[in-house]
């Protein structure tokens, strides 16, 4: 018979007691390993003001650097997503990639445009206020058919931010696509009457991009692009935002190594959420369970075939956010 003594026991009691508090900080800090060291090396009674300070207040921070090589090569802060008055100016190099995505004949004056357009909307730097003490969690919800029957509803509208995209409806869909909206990316052609409470995200892809939100929010004059448009849209003027083209390029170059000819609004939707965000939550985004690539509001699950694109590289950019999130810098919701 295999008798235990006090001192074994108070051995076994204290190796018990680390293991089972080594593996909760493991947890606790999954995909965060300098939290993990930090909380390691305080408990074994290491000095710890020597170390790196925490980016965010979150458990975890997208933008915290010497964790994902892969990531820190790709990401640069200091490109904004969000045109302002200060970051307006375009390079001709960016100017020239920008209005060739969709050609005009005889453009207008860009920057007699942007004048006129911060003259009805404002152009001050807004989302600029990274730090330690900060945790915005943001979601991002695409439009999948995969959110069908989710029960997503509550999850997503638990977020700070909530970023929807084109004309992704909420009424009917709230138990599985929730029903707030804080950010809605749209282009011109893709346009919808919004909320009060949304920021209208606008994706130009052209100077008459920026002169149809100039007419929308004013004459409406602008009743044609390449198709018909909203002459005019139902959005207050200080809730516009213009989605740089600077920004655009960066994404297309630095992120998709110029696969396609441009992102897709649900690719610029997440790097918009990785820049401005401390935590990225992505909803409904890839084929559902049958592997149908459609829409949640679509009754005919072939009816969609979004996938397919002449422009976009969708393998491409699938790719891409699988590894944003098989790196722990955000998380894939994948529904039904």
């Amino acid at each position: 018979t295999f008798l235990l003594t006090a001192g074994m026991l108070r051995t076994l009691t204290l190796l018990f007691i680390i293991l089972t508090l080594t593996t909760f900080l493991l947890s606790y800090t999954y995909h965060d390993p300098s939290t993990t060291y930090f909380y390691l090396l305080k408990l074994s009674g290491g000095a710890t003001e020597n170390l790196p300070k925490r980016v965010c207040a979150c458990k975890r921070c997208i933008s915290e650097p010497d964790i994902v090589p892969w990531f820190d090569e790709r990401f640069n802060q200091s490109i904004h997503p969000l045109m302002s008055k200060k970051n307006s100016i375009l390079s001709e190099d960016t100017y020239k990639w920008w209005q060739r995505l969709q050609s005009e004949n005889n453009p207008a004056n860009y920057t007699e445009v942007v004048q006129r357009l911060f003259e009805v909307i404002p152009g001050e730097e807004m989302y600029v206020d990274w730090g330690s003490s900060r945790c915005r969690t943001c979601a991002v919800v695409g439009n999948s058919g995969n959110l069908k029957g989710s029960n997503y509803g509550a999850q997503i509208d638990s977020h700070a931010f909530i970023i929807r995209m084109n004309h992704a409806p909420t009424f009917g869909y709230e138990k599985d696509v929730g029903s707030r909206t804080t950010h809605h990316l749209i282009y011109p052609e893709s346009a919808k009457n919004l909320p009060n409470s949304t920021m209208l995200v606008l994706i130009p892809f052209k100077t008459l991009d920026l002169q149809w939100i100039i007419s929308a929010l004013t004459t409406g004059t602008i009743k044609h692009t390449y198709m018909p448009v909203l002459s005019k849209i139902n959005v207050k003027n200080d809730k516009v935002l213009i989605y740089s083209p600077t920004f655009f390029k960066y994404v297309f170059e630095n992120w998709l190594e110029n696969h396609g000819r441009y992102p897709s609004t649900g690719f610029l939707s997440i790097m918009f959420a990785v820049h401005l965000c401390d935590e990225v939550n992505v909803f409904g985004f890839g084929a559902d369970e049958k592997g149908n690539w459609h829409h949640y509001w679509e009754n005919n699950p072939l009816a969609g075939a979004f996938r397919q694109s002449g422009v976009h590289d969708g393998d491409f950019e699938y790719n891409i956010t699988i590894l944003l999130s098989e790196t722990g810098k955000i998380n894939i919701f994948k529904g039904r």
